[in-house]
């Protein structure tokens, strides 16, 4: 049975039924990726290294009056600040920066929808058995099926460039983002639920002022893994014209350029530790505060 025909012909009627709806996707997307880009590119470098590090000191530390430095814990207050100026700045001596805050744009685009999608989803889920029983096995086909699929129907509904590479993102991205805050909303106590209806508490009550509130840390680590898988697939995405240091790897494996690839390589993993460092200490102070 050729299943991949009938796929191939839905796609095909797809890209020309929903050719308008797809083209105004393509402007909205482009339009804020290129806005963003320039507004980080009229930032000079030092001055955006800066303001990383003292986002990441602060991401940590909440106030100054709490602060008790020791020749023990001055790592837990100063260590991702001081790796943000050292990395960062590596990355700029390099000659990568613009590919850098490139990558940085196109994984924060795709983090943004995947939100907008996967935290609705994930709390549909947690409050609907059959909503959940339906959306599962989808998310295990998004989940399994591999990064490169998503490039072909990513290139006939939105050509080249960086909306396909943000789209394919977002697909291959949502799925722990909605696992992890229907988690998350599972995981709240019933005791709890049952005491703010008895209390007068309306479902939506309930859901904005008990559940979500504490399960905001598992929704959080679901926030981080679809962060590192952006960055993953954004670096892919490169094959489809996504713009960032995904292209310097790509043109690293055509030419065979050992130096490239590896300098291209070092700046995600810089990239890549600042962001998982940054949203886990959001993380952990959203468990420490609940």
């Amino acid at each position: 049975m050729n299943i991949g025909k009938y796929i191939e012909d839905f796609v095909d009627w797809l890209s020309l039924v929903g050719a308008p709806v797809f083209r105004q996707i393509t402007i909205m997307i482009e339009n804020t990726v290129d806005v963003l880009q320039e507004g980080l590119t009229a930032i000079p470098p030092f001055l955006l290294i800066a303001l990383f590090a003292v986002g990441a000191f602060f991401l940590k530390n909440k106030s100054f009056t709490r602060f008790h430095i020791t020749s023990k814990n001055w790592k837990t207050y100063f260590g991702l600040p001081i790796f943000c100026l050292l990395g960062l700045t590596l990355v700029y001596l390099m000659g990568y920066w613009q590919e850098m805050t490139d990558t940085f744009i196109l994984v924060m685009v795709a983090t943004f929808i995947i939100l907008l999608i996967g935290i609705p989803l994930g709390i549909w889920c947690a409050r609907s058995a059959r909503t959940n029983a339906v959306v599962k096995p989808i998310l295990d086909f998004m989940q399994t099926m591999p990064a490169f699929v998503y490039l072909i129907p990513a290139i006939l509904f939105f050509s080249v460039g960086n909306v396909p590479g943000v789209l394919a993102t977002v697909i291959f991205s949502l799925p722990p983002a909605v696992r992890m805050t229907a988690l998350g909303i599972l995981e709240v106590p019933k005791e709890t639920v049952e005491a703010s209806v008895a209390f007068g508490c309306t479902k939506r009550q309930t859901l904005f002022k008990v559940q979500i509130p504490l399960a905001m840390s598992t929704i959080l680590a679901g926030v981080n893994q679809v962060i590192m898988l952006a960055l993953s697939m954004v670096v892919i995405a490169s094959m489809v014209g996504a713009r960032g240091l995904g292209e310097s790897v790509y043109a690293s494996i055509q030419q065979a350029d050992v130096a490239l690839g590896f300098e291209a390589g070092l700046c995600i993993v810089i990239l890549a530790i600042i962001l998982d460092r940054m949203t886990q200490s959001v993380g952990r102070k959203e468990n420490k505060e609940s």
